[in-house]
Formats: structure tokens, C-alpha cells, sequence
């Protein structure tokens, strides 16, 4: 359990337990790593679950039912939600915390599952805080604090590094299908590029046709998208522009 500071009140020194709630892929990933890292964890819990003598709880639930979630649980315990585009003013009146994994996690994840990645947190008082921050740390996640009016933002950023890229490559093996490539054979490439990006920065890391000014090759490139897959052309169009202005800058 929580141990505390009499005086200051805020300190954790220990957080032996954790109650979870939401069966989810998310849920379950995290009840194991942390169960893994060596905290009593109960759960995952269905929603609506009693919860009573437990001092964290976190909910592992959709956006929109974060609220009602909270506002279920009889007030005492830290509460804390997954999300990553949420405040803190649905968990209202607990004392809370958020802590959103950086990552996409599998269906089938292993306990270290969430070893090496960001985690974005935040509390409404100090010992909040220090408790997301411990339970990233037990997970092997960096953590870094995001601010109430920065959230929007940070959680686009996400979505356009993950749920963007994957629609990217759905795109590419779409075109490539009608070349007779299979995707395995752009996986390489694309991690390749990843590796490249993660290590210089989207300016260093560009190659092709367009960073060498070879606008012919592009420009046979967009007649083949339009031939073979139009209703990618104006997708195409616009990450060729936009990989121009990156090159100039």
C-alpha cells in the first residue's frame, strides 16, 4: 500500500497494490506487467466493480466512460484513467492521476510488453504524480509530463506516428499489390526508415527522389498512382508536397 509522509502527506515511498479495472487488451497487458513487477494487482476488474479498501485504482475503460467509471468508485483511493487525449476533471472529486502508455500494445503482449517506451502523465497534487511516475518506472516507461492544454495536441502527435502510419503503409501495399510485391517486402524498408528517423530527425533521415530533386522519377510515380490506384492520388499529391517542404527546410 501507500505509505505516506505524516507531516507532508504527499510522499510515496512504497506501492505494493493495484486494483484495475477494464478487461480490455489494455487492462489485461498492464495487469500482468505490473503483476510481473512485483505488485499484488487485482484485476482486471469488470466496470462497476467494488473496489473498497484499495488506494489506486485504474481504469483502463474508453474515453467516454471515464466519468461514470470514477464516479462509481466511493471516494479514497487515488484514481487514475489510461487515456491519453483526457484530462484530469473526469476523475472529479478523486485525487488523480493519468498514465498513458506510448505505444501500441498487441493482443497477445508479454509482461514487458511496455519495457522502453514513453508514458505521458499527469496529477492533480504532487503525490498523484509521484505515483504515475512510479508506475511507469515499474513498467520500464519513460515518462514525461503533459500538461492539461498540451493533451490535444500530444495525443495527435500519436495518432499521426501510429494510426497515420499504418494507413500510410496500407497505402503503399495497396500500390505495390499491383506490381505483384507483397507487403513483406516493404517491411524492411519501412523499418529501416523508422530506425533512420528515430536516431537523426525526419530531416536527415529523408531519401528518394524528391530530397534529390529528380522530379521526373516523381512525377512517373504520380501517373502510376493514378492509373492503378486514383483514389490515392490526392494522397499521394499532398505527402509529395509535403516531403518537398521538408527537403527545403
Amino acid at each position: 500500500m501507500l505509505s505516506r509522509d505524516a507531516e507532508a502527506g504527499i510522499s510515496v515511498r512504497e506501492l505494493d497494490s493495484i486494483a484495475i479495472v477494464g478487461a480490455g487488451r489494455l487492462g489485461t497487458a498492464l495487469a500482468a506487467a505490473l503483476g510481473a513487477a512485483g505488485l499484488d494487482v487485482r484485476g482486471p476488474l469488470g466496470r462497476g466493480a467494488d473496489v473498497t479498501g484499495e488506494e489506486v485504482v485504474l481504469l483502463c475503460v474508453p474515453d467516454g466512460e471515464i466519468e461514470g467509471a470514477a464516479a462509481a468508485i466511493v471516494a479514497g483511493p487515488l484514481v487514475g484513467h489510461c487515456s491519453g487525449a483526457t484530462g484530469l476533471a473526469p476523475l472529479a472529486p478523486h485525487e488523480a492521476f493519468s498514465l498513458h502508455p506510448l505505444m501500441t500494445v498487441p493482443a497477445s503482449a508479454r509482461p514487458t510488453v511496455f519495457a522502453g517506451a514513453g508514458c505521458a502523465v499527469d496529477g492533480t497534487t504532487d503525490r498523484a504524480l509521484e505515483v504515475a511516475e512510479q508506475l511507469a518506472a515499474l513498467l520500464g516507461m519513460r515518462s514525461t509530463r503533459i500538461a492539461e492544454a498540451d493533451r490535444a495536441a500530444y495525443h495527435a502527435a500519436a495518432s499521426i506516428a501510429s494510426n497515420f502510419l499504418v494507413a500510410l503503409e496500407g497505402a503503399a501495399e495497396r500500390l505495390a499489390a499491383t506490381a505483384g510485391v507483397d507487403r513483406a517486402l516493404l517491411a524492411p524498408l519501412v523499418r529501416a526508415a523508422v530506425e533512420d528517423w528515430a536516431e537523426r530527425g525526419a530531416a536527415d533521415a529523408l531519401t528518394g527522389p524528391i530530397v534529390r530533386g529528380d522530379e521526373e522519377t516523381v512525377a512517373r510515380q504520380r501517373a502510376a498512382v493514378a492509373e492503378r490506384t486514383p483514389d490515392l492520388l490526392e494522397l499521394f499529391d499532398a505527402l509529395a508536397g509535403a516531403t518537398r517542404s521538408l527537403a527545403v527546410a
